[in-house]
């Protein structure tokens, strides 16, 4: 059996593309993999990152910009069809990270690109103007196998990263993992001419090379679920909102605004996407509403449709309120997603 195996994605989706992922780390045997593939646009973010406090969940909805949360750690991302994605899999012990990293190195200095590793498991070309980061990875290890996957920047559109890795003005108390984020550069700001499929065949070669053998590639196609154990249970779970929103770790969060009625703070502990406390502090002339609206929210799930919803049953208990809930509830639909 030949010791490696090549993959290629032909979709765009990011939940489809990790859902490929999974799969085959589950299935591998002892075969060393490279799968190559891209995503449309999309924050990623890491396996226990709070995504209401790493990305613009609002902007990103209005956009149609997707969330995907992956099964590695690290930071969020912004992925869209200027970035060239990449795994390497390996069983142990012959898992090496730094076999990887050099196939990377090796494959951007045959495209004219010297680059070299930094320590936060970042690939840096020096400039000018000082260190630019093109690559991030993150990696994943279990008992008998690990991965480490990345990007690579080649013309990502970098001023929308920048749109949706800065959160809104919350006040979140996060215990997820925060990204370090870094001045970032396209490789096309020095090979103008490169593209996916150039860097691709670049990694291809490299990975051949070092090894000392090929592989016939392997097409992975949207238009049919791929042939692989639990594909769709797979591709299911990572397109849910309980993974990609529900997963994240426990935090606070404080709403505030003053309406022409009175001035209203609710506070919110959060676990699993749901709400497991909440406090109403108002200085409304009338807070019965308000007070029995904090103790509705309990074990509410934390998305803007479901907590706007509670307000409702209260239009029909308080309808002398009726306008002041209206406006309670349009703020709450518009404030959190």
């Amino acid at each position: 059996m030949n010791s490696l195996r090549l993959l290629i994605s032909d979709s765009h989706d990011p939940w489809f593309n990790l859902a490929v992922e999974e799969c085959i780390f589950r299935e591998m045997t002892t075969q060393k993999i490279l799968f190559l593939w891209r995503n449309a646009e999309t924050v990623v973010i890491g396996q226990s990152q709070n995504p209401w406090k790493e990305c613009n969940t609002r902007r990103m909805e209005q956009d149609g910009i997707r969330l995907a949360r992956r099964s590695s750690g690290g930071g969020a991302v912004f992925h869209d069809l200027g970035n060239t994605c990449f795994t390497f899999m390996a069983g142990k012990p012959g898992y090496d990270k730094s076999v990887s990293t050099g196939i990377i190195l090796q494959a951007l200095k045959n495209v004219g690109i010297d680059a070299s590793a930094s320590g936060r498991n970042d690939l840096v070309i020096e400039t000018a103007d000082g260190i630019r980061k093109i690559s991030g990875s993150a990696y994943r290890e279990t008992q008998d196998r690990a991965f480490h996957h990345g990007t690579l920047l080649l013309n990502a559109d970098l001023n929308r990263l920048v749109d949706y890795l800065n959160p809104d003005p919350k006040k979140l108390q996060a215990k997820g993992i925060t990204s370090v984020r870094s001045r970032v550069a396209n490789l096309a700001e020095f090979v103008p001419e490169i593209d996916h499929q150039q860097i691709c065949e670049a990694i291809i070669e490299a990975f051949f090379t070092h090894y000392g053998e090929t592989a016939q590639p392997e097409v992975i196609s949207p238009d049919v679920f791929p042939d692989l154990p639990d594909f769709e249970k797979q591709f299911a779970k990572q397109s849910s909102w309980e993974w990609n929103f529900g997963k994240a770790p426990a935090f606070s969060h404080l709403l505030s605004e003053r309406f022409i009625w009175g001035g209203v703070d609710i506070f919110f502990d959060v676990d699993k996407g749901k709400i497991t406390r909440a406090q109403v502090f108002t200085d409304s002339l009338n807070p019965a509403p308000l007070q029995a609206l904090a103790q509705m929210l309990v074990g509410c799930v934390y998305r803007s449709e479901w907590v706007a919803a509670c307000c409702e049953p209260l239009l029909l208990q308080y309808p002398q309120q009726a306008v002041e809930l209206n406006e309670l509830r349009l703020w709450l639909w518009d404030t959190i997603k």
